[in-house]
């Protein structure tokens, strides 16, 4: 559940409507930037996520699709196949060594 019960009944049954920092307060947004930033802000957590293993962030966006359908038991058991597939990787292997020597890895996606 995104948010609880009672904030869900209240926006739904009596139609509540939430300002940016209520929002924030309750989860129902993880950030609140200026108004006219939302492009901007988007950008830069786009920018932040390319940084990152192609190979293991579809590995994290499967358990998370994952989670939504599935019991938790379900989901350890297929985020450890997951952990070991990608562990025998190149891009692993990039970005132990790109970490070590303090450089920018480059994925293989391999």
């Amino acid at each position: 559940m995104l948010v609880g019960e009672g904030w869900t009944k209240r926006m739904i049954l009596c139609g509540e409507r939430l300002k940016a920092d209520k929002a924030l307060q309750i989860g129902l947004v993880e950030e609140v930037v200026e108004q006219g930033q939302a492009l901007e802000a988007a950008l830069a957590m786009a920018e932040k996520v390319a940084d990152q293993s192609p190979t293991a962030i579809a590995a994290c966006k499967q358990l998370i699709q994952n989670n939504r359908s599935q019991h938790w038991d379900q989901g350890y058991i297929l985020e450890r196949e997951l952990f070991v597939d990608l562990f025998f990787t190149e891009d692993q292997s990039e970005g132990v060594n790109a970490f070590l020597d303090k450089r920018k890895p480059v994925w293989q996606n391999k």
